[in-house]
């Protein structure tokens, strides 16, 4: 084993994927990962750690609703049997609150799931990505 081979080796699996989930550069934790609200960088600001061929696919969605509908529907089973709200009034209430924790779960979740890959050494493809 070589030196590169070994340093690769060396990616421990909680920092990275703690610092995906903060939208950091599973590396160094400084640079951005992200440079829109879904789209993985090419190369780190900081370190240049390439990211390019790290590919989430779904999983970043699957996730956000499978923990927005654990989160939401027994919130709403609650409200409903505690405080009887108009259905348009617990319609909207809601629907707002699930658009807004998918809007803030699903880049997060996706930077969790970069750094899951870049960690265990996986690559979404190979070769040119052209």
């Amino acid at each position: 084993m070589n030196d590169e081979t070994a340093k690769l080796a060396e990616r421990p699996l909680w920092p990275a994927v703690w610092k995906g989930l903060r939208r950091r550069c599973p590396n160094c934790g400084a640079g951005p990962m992200l440079k829109s609200y879904l789209q993985v960088r090419d190369t780190c600001t900081v370190c240049r750690e390439e990211l390019l061929h790290h590919r989430a696919d779904d999983g970043p969605a699957y996730l956000t609703i499978l923990i927005v509908g654990h989160l939401m529907a027994p919130l709403l089973h609650v409200a409903f049997v505690t405080w009887r709200p108009e259905p348009l009034v617990l319609f909207t209430i809601f629907a707002v609150g699930c658009v807004t924790l998918s809007l803030y779960l699903l880049p997060r979740l996706k930077g969790a799931m970069v750094a899951f890959q870049w960690a265990r050494l996986m690559h979404g493809f190979g070769g040119d990505h052209s």
